[in-house]
This record gives structure tokens, C-alpha cells and sequence, in this order.
């Protein structure tokens, strides 16, 4: 839209993208210098909660040997979010799959790796089958005390904020954005927007094919969140010549194979939305029709088959997309 400023920077293994409208009172800065302090923000956000990061304070926390450790306002959120997803998704979001990630090929940033193809992984996966909570569920040891500041977990504990971080950073970016007339926050495909002007203009939001790259279609949003999750980006080959990827079943600790490839879900944030959407693709087509029906969604299949569902706008070149209403 004419006025917005269009504004992208690297962070969290992603390019952020920021699209910001006017000032709506002469206190609000100016939407170039808005974008600055939140590119600060996103860096600051990403390095605090890197389990990459041997400094970071997601990684201090790892490493803590008490139960009860004195925890930061952001991230004691950060860790509520996780335990958030894990409860909404019926523990298939788990923070807890920290080892499971490392031992599965996941140990250190894939940021400027390059991606092993999708296609190939697929033809040598195993028979697809949904995904399933952890019998265990560790998450549930985790409590956020905001009273005293801490957070409590039995030691050894590793917790994972990733995916969850990035919808709750983009959901805090939109909170700092209100003053403007309308916005955009993009965090690696976690995505919330708001803004007066975008109830009277919604975004328009481009889905890609996690198999061809190609847009497959858009979906229209004055408000709330829409998050993508797929197998195209974070996903490797192994040694021994196996695939892995970073959406992992619980229950086994490996890559989930599960008949889809992608998933997007709509909600009313963007956390809601990035929980959705991986709780989607993670319980396979059957029951991500359920999961996406209330919001609106897409999934791909792993033939590439693409499939609306519930009250979402999208289209192919023109041509509805084939849509399923659960």
C-alpha cells in the first residue's frame, strides 16, 4: 500500500519483514525510526532465547542445575508460550525435544545451509503416520512462578522456545506497532497484522508450495496471525543417508512423516496461529482438517496436492483452490 514503509532484516535463521503505515498521533515516531528500534527489538528477542547460544539466556537456563531459577519477564513468557502450544496441541508443540533435535541433526544453526531436497527426502521416507504426544509429557513439569520470577522445571530439563518464539515475537512487535495506522510483522513465516487501516484494506498474504516454491495462493487478513509450517526449509541429510527435519513426533523423538509437507494456519495471534499450523501437519490430513476448520487453513500434501480448508480465501492462477470444509 502507498506510505507503508517496506522493511526487511535478517534474524532468527529467517528474514524478518516489517510493512508499517502512518503514524496515528504526533507522539508515534516516524515509521523508518519505528522499524529501527524494532529491528533492536527482534535481535535482542532472537539472542536472548538462541539455544544456539552458549550466552543467551534460554541456554543459561538449560544448564542450571536447581529446579527454581530467577528468570527474566521475557523469558518467563517465552517458556509460558511454549507450555501454552504444548497444552493447545495436546502436547504434540513440545519445548521439551531439545536432545531429540540434537540427536536427530539439529545441534547447531542451519542458518545459510542449504536445504537437502524435499522430494528425495520424500521418496525415501517411512510409511507416513501421524505424529503423537510424548507418554512422558515432560512439559508438564514446567511452571512459570511470575510472583517470584522464576521458572521450575526437575534439572536437566532442556526447554526449546524456537517455533513459539518467533509467533510470540511477532505478536509482541504488532503490541509495540498499535500506534500506527496499519502493519505487518513477518518473523521467518510467523506472521501477525493489525491496524485500523487494515480493517478497512486487509494484506494480502502469499502462500508458497513448500515443494515447488511457487506462490499457491493468498490469504486476506485485516487482523490476527497466519503461520506456515513445512519440511522445505529446515531439513538435511544425515551420514547415513537418511533425512531428517526439525518438525519431530514426540513420541519417537524422530522426523515426522505424516502425509503433509506444509501446513498454514489462521488465528487470533500469531503464536495461535504457528501452533496450529505445526499441530496440523504434525496429526497428518485427516485430523488437520479438524485442527484448521474453526480459522481456516491449507495444507500440501506429499504428492503436492493443495487443499483449503474452512473460511479461507485462496487461489491458483485464478481457479479456486480445492477446498474441504470439516
Amino acid at each position: 500500500m502507498a506510505g507503508e514503509l517496506d522493511y526487511t532484516f535478517p534474524a532468527m535463521g529467517s528474514d524478518v519483514h516489517l510493512l508499517i503505515g502512518r503514524p496515528l498521533h504526533p507522539g508515534a515516531p516516524p515509521a523508518p525510526q519505528a522499524a529501527d528500534r524494532e529491528r533492536e527489538f527482534v535481535l535482542a528477542f532472537a539472542h536472548r532465547l538462541s539455544r544456539f547460544s552458549p550466552d543467551s539466556e534460554l541456554s543459561a537456563l538449560n544448564r542450571d542445575p536447581h529446579s527454581r531459577v530467577a528468570a527474566s519477564a521475557l523469558l518467563r513468557a517465552a517458556v509460558s508460550a511454549g507450555v501454552w502450544a504444548a497444552n493447545r496441541s495436546g502436547g504434540l508443540v513440545d519445548p521439551t525435544l531439545v536432545r531429540a533435535l540434537e540427536r536427530s541433526g539439529y545441534s547447531s544453526s542451519l542458518d545459510g545451509a542449504i536445504p537437502a531436497p524435499l522430494q528425495e527426502a520424500l521418496a525415501h521416507a517411512p510409511t507416513r503416520r501421524a505424529a503423537r504426544p510424548h507418554p512422558k509429557a515432560l512439559w508438564r513439569a514446567i511452571a512459570v512462578d511470575e510472583e517470584a520470577g522464576v521458572i521450575v522445571r526437575p534439572p536437566g530439563l532442556m526447554i526449546d522456545t524456537g517455533g513459539t518464539g518467533k509467533g510470540l515475537c511477532a505478536d509482541a512487535v504488532a503490541h509495540r506497532l498499535r500506534p500506527y495506522t496499519r502493519f505487518v510483522i513477518d518473523c521467518g513465516g510467523d506472521i501477525a497484522v493489525g491496524g485500523v487501516g487494515a480493517q478497512l484494506e486487509p494484506y494480502e498474504i502469499a502462500v508458497e508450495h513448500p515443494i515447488s516454491g511457487e506462490s499457491i495462493g493468498v490469504v486476506r487478513l485485516a487482523k490476527g496471525g497466519v503461520a506456515t509450517s513445512g519440511l522445505n526449509v529446515r531439513i538435511w541429510r544425515n551420514r547415513d543417508e537418511s533425512f531428517g527435519h526439525h518438525l519431530l513426533d514426540p513420541s519417537t523423538g524422530g522426523p515426522a512423516w505424516t502425509g503433509l509437507v506444509g501446513a498454514t494456519a489462521i488465528g487470533d495471534s500469531a503464536l495461535e496461529a504457528e501452533t496450529l499450523s505445526k499441530m496440523a501437519l504434525l496429526l497428518g490430513p485427516e485430523r488437520a482438517r479438524q485442527v484448521l476448520a474453526e480459522h481456516g487453513g491449507v495444507i500440501i500434501h506429499d504428492n503436492g496436492d493443495v487443499e483449503a480448508i474452512g473460511p479461507i480465501d485462496g487461489r491458483i492462477d485464478g481457479k479456486r483452490v480445492p477446498r474441504m470444509v470439516a
